[in-house]
């Protein structure tokens, strides 16, 4: 049937699209490099990792593979439009509207079936109207919070990318992402804590 569905759309459509959603392995996440991260993160690394969280989460109420396809089509259309960040000074109808045309772009060299499915599941989590789109939106901005501490790891910057931890404040809800939210925030806190440390030795040593 899939191979069917791929000769009936041609395959250079569907080479075109494979080429064009590989530009996500070299979109970079806006807020990083506005924050002057080296070595900021692709769209892609991004996308799997929430990937990754709804394929392991416990949840038997929501439908863990539609929470799979909607990490990895939520953020598709930053392939063409890039990833529009709210200080580029876009309105959220503009941003919409400039994505909608592109899902309907990418969507456009797939085979009827997937054509649809893939635009339904953009449109499901840009309106979040399902308990998986909900999810998956807690997701993506918990996947953005743990990415800022990993900086401040690697940088060995504790707290400089507060902004982010900030801008999430009272938007997290389900138990199993607040389990994983309370042992991130523990573990930024002992990072935090043992940087500190580390300062006061080097400097105690120095005198």
């Amino acid at each position: 049937m899939a191979a069917h569905a791929w000769k009936s759309t041609g395959m250079s459509d569907m080479l075109q699209f494979m080429k064009l959603i590989g530009q996500l392995k070299r979109v970079p996440r806006t807020g990083w490099v506005y924050r002057k991260v080296k070595n900021p993160e692709s769209v892609s690394d991004h996308m799997y990792r929430m990937a990754m969280m709804s394929l392991t989460i416990t949840d038997p109420t929501v439908d863990r593979d539609r929470c799979i396809k909607l990490a990895l089509v939520h953020d598709m259309a930053e392939c063409i439009v890039g990833d529009i960040a709210p200080s580029d000074n876009i309105s959220k109808a503009e941003k919409h509207r400039r994505e909608e045309a592109t899902m309907r772009h990418l969507t456009n060299l797939l085979p009827e079936g997937l054509k649809q499915e893939i635009y339904v599941l953009w449109e499901e989590y840009e309106s979040q109207s399902s308990p998986e789109a909900r999810l998956v939106k807690q997701f993506d901005l918990l996947e953005m919070i743990m990415q800022a501490h990993e900086y401040e790891e690697l940088e060995g910057t504790p707290g400089r990318l507060q902004e982010f931890f900030d801008s999430t404040a009272g938007r997290f809800d389900h138990p199993d992402v607040l389990q994983l939210l309370g042992s991130l925030n523990e573990q930024r806190g002992r990072s935090a804590k043992e940087q500190k440390n580390s300062q006061t030795d080097s400097s105690e040593s120095e005198h």
